[in-house]
């Protein structure tokens, strides 16, 4: 969890982020025990104030992650021309075979390389095969434990294969691929079910800032039955629900196919779309379907990175906006995006929204994009008190190097946040008013010899799943041929560029 630090701290001198005003203005912060006191300019320093120097810095509050994936870690640029399908067809191979502390070591990179770049908080979608167990996402919530960030761990569970969720795909491999992918075969739900039941029951981070939740990977990948065990759970619990929702168009086809309605209104049909509820990707939502989640209270976390890398289409953030639904930012796993960093997130979340028409005035704008990063990101966790800095908030602050070259010079800060920075104006990163990066310098864990972990890791599991590695290359020409064709049909939304039928 997000360690507290006790006592007193000013923070001065330092110039605060601030979408009302165009260029920072100076501002000192007062924390005790965790939690911003007040903020205004030149505030008097109480006795037992520690001082910390901002001079130099521009502050802005700790991006929050929406959707990532921990187990994406140590499976960092094993593709490239990837769909999203060919992704999880290749799931076997890349995530395979990890023993406990793989599992562990796997969310340490992310983690690490979150909270470098500015974020201090997650939404963790973590997949365990064949289904979760207590001491894998123990594992997984020591290591946000040990690097100091609030997370929200939510085990990733299906009972059906992609194989058997988008039809036609299994008739479509020959014989001997589909006894290879049989025994990828998914436990029954009442199982799985029966696994995070007792993970939630002993969750032993309870009350703290690692909370769990429950994540039916994708609708369709889900017997209605287990999706209503789903919803159950997360009622029964009161934890959040997190689904991919519409992230390809196949998904999007497949819920007309399979529900002869969208997946999101089936979804609502079953009563999993609420309050707590969180839509990942979301690009193949319709106009009602963001009329429904703006109804509901529910949020969706937009990818703008992993939706380019794999080819989904365009999230319409304007559109979304404007309906009224809340609208997190996230960076998806390094699986499928390469990285985890939230300023890039920002970055192409701007610069998307702006190619899908020449008017302007359907365009984000850089503070909605910002205010997605932080506010909109921590509604969809369920945290109420980080996202912003102003009283009564955690003191989840990042501290911008302006003599960074991302500054010079420096014009219109919150523009600058979500245009010019990359994480490299990164110097120091408090979460609950401790430091965690200082000078660069990650505090709470050796990069050096996590990097040496991560190699050995690496190479012991590229010879552990050099079957599935032969697997995945089989199965790669048919899948990377059927999906397209199966999304060929069309669908009354277009979220791609291209003129040729969607």
């Amino acid at each position: 969890m997000a360690e507290t630090e006790a006592g007193t701290i000013l923070i001065r001198g330092g110039l605060l982020a601030d979408p009302a005003l165009r260029r920072a203005a100076p501002a000192d912060i007062l924390v005790r025990d965790g939690v911003i006191l007040e903020v205004g300019a030149n505030l008097a320093a109480p006795a037992d104030a520690r001082i910390v120097d901002a001079t130099g810095c521009l502050l802005h509050p700790g991006l929050i992650n929406a959707h990532t994936h921990g187990h994406g870690g140590l499976a960092r640029g094993q593709g490239d021309k990837w769909t999203l399908e060919l992704l999880l067809a290749a799931a076997p191979w890349i995530g395979g075979n990890r023993a406990l502390a793989d599992k562990k070591l796997t969310t340490q990179i992310v983690a690490a390389e979150m909270v470098l770049k500015g974020c201090t908080a997650a939404y963790d979608l973590y997949y365990e095969f064949p289904m979760p167990t207590a001491e894998g996402l123990d594992a997984v919530a020591e290591a946000y434990h040990g690097i100091g960030m609030r997370a929200v761990i939510a085990p990733m569970v299906a009972d059906r294969t992609v194989y058997e969720a988008i039809p036609g795909l299994h008739d479509a491999l020959p014989a001997e691929l589909q006894a290879r992918v049989d025994k990828l075969r998914l436990p029954a739900w009442e199982r799985t079910l029966d696994a995070m039941q007792g993970v939630l029951k002993n969750w032993r981070w309870a009350g703290k800032d690692i909370r769990a939740a429950v994540a039916p990977t994708i609708p369709h990948h889900c017997s209605d039955a287990f999706l209503c065990g789903c919803r159950d759970l997360a009622r029964d619990y009161k934890v959040g629900l997190h689904s991919h929702v519409g992230e390809s168009k196949v998904q999007a086809l497949v819920g007309i196919k399979r529900y002869g309605k969208t997946l999101i209104a089936h979804m609502d049909n079953l009563g999993l779309v609420g309050p707590d509820f969180t839509a990942a990707h979301a690009i193949w939502l319709d106009d009602d379907d963001l009329k429904l989640m703006r109804d509901k209270g529910a949020s969706m976390a937009h990818n703008p990175g992993s939706n380019m890398r794999l080819g989904n289409g365009m999230f319409r953030f304007r559109r979304a906006r404007d309906i009224g639904v809340n609208v997190g930012l996230g960076t998806d796993g390094a699986n499928c995006s390469d990285n985890q960093n939230m300023y890039e997130a920002m970055r192409y979340a701007s610069m998307l929204s702006k190619v899908q028409t020449p008017d302007p005035r359907h365009w984000a704008t850089a503070d909605e994009v910002y205010q997605a990063a932080t506010q909109g990101s921590a509604r969809a966790l369920g945290f109420e008190d980080i996202g912003a800095i102003a009283p009564g908030k955690k003191a989840d602050i990042v501290f911008l190097d302006l003599a960074s070259v991302n500054w010079i010079p420096h014009n219109w800060s919150v523009n600058q946040v979500v245009h010019s920075e990359d994480g490299t104006g990164v110097r120091h990163v408090m979460i609950g008013g401790r430091f965690v990066v200082q000078d660069r310098r990650l505090l709470t864990l050796d990069l050096a010899k996590l990097a040496i972990e991560a190699e050995a890791a690496r190479e012991r599991l590229e010879a552990l799943n050099a079957d599935w590695k032969d697997l995945y290359e089989k199965l790669e020409p048919v899948v990377s041929s059927f999906c397209p064709a199966f999304a060929a049909q069309p669908y009354h939304l277009r979220q791609y560029l291209c003129d040729a039928p969607q």
